[in-house]
């Protein structure tokens, strides 16, 4: 296979060397001396001859020749300026080819085979007419050797069991994945979730969950210290945001209380390992769809078996959400996400913010020593305004809103 595509390769690179060479040529004699004695030799002339002898069977001859000589002129003048188009885009096209051969011809160090080769790879669309190229993240292509791991797996069977191969690759930047004909294997012995409300504060069973990718291998394990505590519905999970110091700490309720009554209705909760954000708001008439990276647990499971909504969305992923939709958009960290990456991400959260929308930095980490000089200013060129904004040691929190106009 590699080497009918060199041949191939090799042989298109020569079919338009030629093509260059002849176009060149025929350029050349139409504005050189030649291409110019052309032109003037079939010149039509400015007037019509007319027969007043016997010879008018001839001067109508002429006149017929001159007709045609003046069509060829047309002619000729339009395939030179036909020829000096192409010859401009074989210029490009051969420059692009010898940038691609400087840059080694293809972002990836390998030629791609399998199923990966057919996730990136062009597909024409439902009705034959357009080219469709797969949605890959840019940066796949510096962790060949992962992807193609990733990609290792037998179509139409069960997906293999490597969320942290996924986790590490889409935190570097290669989100979305390729992986899309298998199937991921079901818990056994999974049983139905309980009922709303009770859902909403009750740890699920472990037979919900698939335990292979993770260190912990049950659900009592993530509560007694996994995952920072955040899976301990009963114990820290059920404290928070309940109240306002007035400092960095901000309350649910205070924060529902800086919009009309019933006007904060649908959200975001970007990171949120449990979705505890998410179930406070519910029990105040609010939905809130949650972040997640299965970050040393099955963040996603627990999310769904507590009846909310979790998403499963990278760092560097555009939030998939309509622009001017959104009531409130709450952040707790900006893990994974610095510098022009950071400000990306508050543009697109402004992005999906409606008028009057608000957004929650909630304990917020950043250098103590940018938050002045950097964050705050981006904030401010972003373009929200600031309701509150309290800061700490390397901590800030704010409440911040995008305007109405």
């Amino acid at each position: 296979m590699g080497r009918r595509r060199r041949y191939c390769r090799c042989g298109t690179t020569m079919l338009t060397m030629l093509l260059f060479v002849v176009t060149n040529s025929a350029s050349v004699l139409l504005s050189s001396g030649a291409g110019a004695f052309l032109l003037r030799r079939y010149k039509p002339a400015t007037a019509r001859l007319w027969a007043w002898d016997d010879s008018a069977a001839l001067l109508d001859d002429l006149n017929t020749t001159q007709s045609a000589l003046a069509d060829t002129h047309a002619q000729l003048a339009d395939l030179h300026a036909r020829l000096g188009t192409a010859n401009s885009l074989l210029e490009t096209l051969l420059a692009a080819m010898a940038a691609e051969r400087r840059d080694g011809g293809t972002p990836w160090a390998r030629e791609l085979s399998g199923e990966l080769e057919l996730a990136v790879a062009p597909h024409r669309n439902v009705t034959g007419k357009a080219t469709v190229f797969p949605a890959l993240g840019h940066a796949c292509a510096r962790f060949q050797d992962d992807l193609e791991a990733y990609m290792r797996y037998t179509p139409g069977g069960e997906c293999p069991s490597d969320e942290q191969l996924a986790r590490r690759l889409m935190l570097n930047g290669c989100d979305p994945l390729p992986r899309r004909r298998c199937r991921p294997r079901s818990p056994a012995g999974y049983v139905q979730p309980a009922l709303l409300t009770k859902s909403l504060w009750a740890i699920p069973p472990d037979t919900t969950v698939v335990w292979d990718a993770y260190r912990c291998k049950n659900y009592s394990c993530l509560v007694r210290g996994g995952g920072g505590g955040e899976f301990d519905l009963l114990g820290r999970e059920k404290r928070r945001w309940m109240r306002d110091d007035g400092a960095l700490a901000y309350s649910i309720d205070s924060v529902l209380a800086a919009r009309p009554n019933g006007t904060v209705r649908i959200g975001l909760d970007i990171g949120g390992v449990s979705g505890t954000f998410a179930a406070r708001m519910r029990e105040r008439g609010v939905a809130v769809v949650t972040t997640a990276m299965n970050s040393g647990g099955p963040s996603g499971s627990l999310i769904a078996s507590r009846g909310l909504v979790p998403v499963h969305v990278g760092p560097a992923h555009r939030l998939p959400f309509f622009d001017g939709t959104l009531d409130i958009v709450h952040w707790t960290s900006p893990e994974h996400v610095a510098g022009v990456m950071l400000e990306f991400a508050l543009f697109d959260i402004y992005r999906v913010l409606r008028p009057g929308g608000l957004l929650w930095l909630d304990h917020f980490v950043f250098p103590g020593e940018q938050l002045n000089a950097t964050f705050a200013p981006m904030v401010d060129r972003v373009g929200f305004r600031r309701l509150r904004w309290n800061t700490g040691k390397k901590l800030v929190s704010a409440l911040l809103e995008k305007p109405m106009t």
